[in-house]
């Protein structure tokens, strides 16, 4: 039983499991459960109530003094010692905070904490050193606050300039109030405390994280004007697509204005070309295919320590509950780039990413609200890289001609057949209903292949391409020198932008 927040570090009950390979998944990382637990009501019930011990429904996760915060939903932060070791038994728990109001978001200052909680981001003090949290001072506040289930708040994440910035849920369902206080923008923490909104037109953008530039991107949630999980670039005076909070343009302080709005029914690429604000995602992560909701996005930058995909991005998914991998480039100054399945078969929706120091990756879970794959309702898990390189897709890049793919191992190039290459091109329909079908779906012929020297490459010639759609990538047969075969053989490309020759 989790004791009172006066006592020192305190043990807890975990769900200890060997360090595994997740299910049907690379033999290259394996995992180790540090918490998990189930609730004895469905994630959807409004009797939801947690299992025994502490409802480590994890939310938020920073580095503070050599120790693991771990921010839950029920409004406390945790202290966790011993994270690193093999043994789950031995992590311990010390409560540094509590009494907030659904906390999704944790960033180092200092020495101090900054969360974000529905109504505020919060600079959290301790003034004297026990790891207990002494003053809960606002740190930036400004938007519409109300009791809508769905208007939370994200955040905050900094950028390359030092900015910090913060995200806003629409409130949905009945009751909602998306016309004023911002909610559906991205923003900064001014300096006098206030929410300074710059973007807007989101949904759910319900994770944030930088590239190796410092340059921000988030994820939002397919449903109403989003047909499918976007990544998106975070910068000011864009328009992101979802009309709900069109409203605030009223607002006294906007920052902009739309030279347009998109008209609805009618293909995304043409609803992009009629309003120059409105910017398309950097990365499309297919319906289904890649998940159903993506949530936090984590980049890979650990020296190698975990695996051969440094510089790249790692997306949390909540109903599948897996992490997908995002390379990401920049075309005619337009991000874009594909994403690749990773791992999956954790055991509740994955909510929350961190790197440790010494490479291995900490997965939050919690999928209380809504449904996802697993036996679990919360809890934290570690990944860790056995050092046995995956054969996999490293990298997909655009070239005037069609695609150039690398390959984290040399193919063996015997395994080539006819048709080990197949490409189909689609986009979605810009509407205000929930979520969106492929369409103007079609086959794209390769006209020609060219190997790399050493194996490991290939471009691919490819008819027919079109910007601001999505390109599929199906491979087949390919195995390594090893014998080994490709894990994850397709890969979906956002084409903004096609490279000048």
């Amino acid at each position: 039983m989790v004791k009172p927040p006066s006592c020192l570090l305190v043990a807890l009950c975990a769900f200890a499991v060997p360090a595994l390979g997740l299910a049907g998944e690379s033999q290259s990382y394996k995992r180790i459960e540090i918490l998990t637990a189930s609730s004895p009501t469905t994630s959807r019930s409004e009797q939801w109530t947690p299992g025994k011990g502490l409802p480590l429904e994890v939310s938020g996760m920073a580095w503070y003094r050599d120790r693991l915060a771990v921010s839950i939903r029920k409004g406390d932060i945790w202290l966790l010692d011993n994270t690193l070791g093999s043994d789950p038994a031995k992590v311990t728990y010390h409560r540094f905070a509590s009494g907030l109001h659904e906390p999704l978001g944790l960033l180092v200052s200092g020495e101090d904490l900054l969360v974000g909680q529905r109504a505020e981001i919060t600079r959290l003090v301790d003034r004297d050193g026990d790891l207990v949290a002494d003053a809960y001072l606002t740190e930036c506040d400004g938007w519409n606050v109300s009791g809508n289930y769905h208007a939370y708040t994200y955040g905050p994440e900094e950028d390359g300039e030092g900015k910090r910035w913060v995200t806003l849920n629409l409130g949905m369902g009945k009751f909602t109030n998306n016309k004023t206080g911002w909610r559906g923008w991205g923003g900064t923490i001014g300096a006098d405390g206030q929410f300074e909104p710059r973007c807007f037109g989101m949904r759910s953008p319900c994770g944030l994280g930088p590239n190796l530039e410092g340059d921000l991107f988030f994820s939002d949630q397919q449903g109403t004007w989003i047909p499918a999980t976007p990544i998106y670039h975070l910068r000011s005076g864009v328009f992101y697509g979802n009309q709900e909070s069109l409203g605030t343009l009223k607002e006294k302080g906007a920052p902009f204005q739309l030279t347009s709005v998109p008209k609805a029914n009618q293909p995304y690429p043409k609803a992009l070309e009629s309003c120059p604000e409105f910017v398309p995602p950097a990365v499309w992560l297919p319906y289904n295919k890649m998940g159903r909701s993506a949530t936090d996005i984590q980049l890979i930058k650990t020296g190698n320590k975990f695996g051969p995909f440094e510089g790249q991005l790692l997306v949390g998914e909540f109903t599948n509950s897996a992490i997908n991998r995002v390379f990401l480039e920049k075309v005619n100054g337009e991000y874009q780039g594909a994403c690749f399945p990773f791992l999956s078969g954790f055991p509740s929706a994955v909510l929350r990413l961190l790197f440790a120091e010494d490479g291995s990756l900490f997965v939050g879970l919690s999928n209380r609200g809504w449904s996802s794959l697993g036996n679990r309702s919360y809890g934290l898990m570690r990944i860790e890289y056995n050092g046995d390189n995956p054969f996999a897709i490293h990298e997909m890049r655009a070239t005037p001609t069609g695609f150039h793919v690398s390959f984290t191992e040399p193919v063996d190039l015997a395994s080539v057949k006819e048709g080990s290459f197949s490409f189909e091109r689609f986009t979605y329909q810009y509407s205000s209903k929930y979520g969106g079908d492929e369409i103007l779906k079609k086959p794209l012929p390769v006209s020609g292949t060219t190997w790399g020297d050493d194996g490991k490459s290939v471009r691919i010639d490819v008819a027919d391409r079109a910007a601001y759609y999505v390109h599929e990538l199906q491979i087949k047969h390919l195995t390594d020198r090893k014998g080994r075969k490709l894990e994850h053989g397709r890969a979906y490309y956002t084409l903004n932008q096609i490279p000048k020759g």
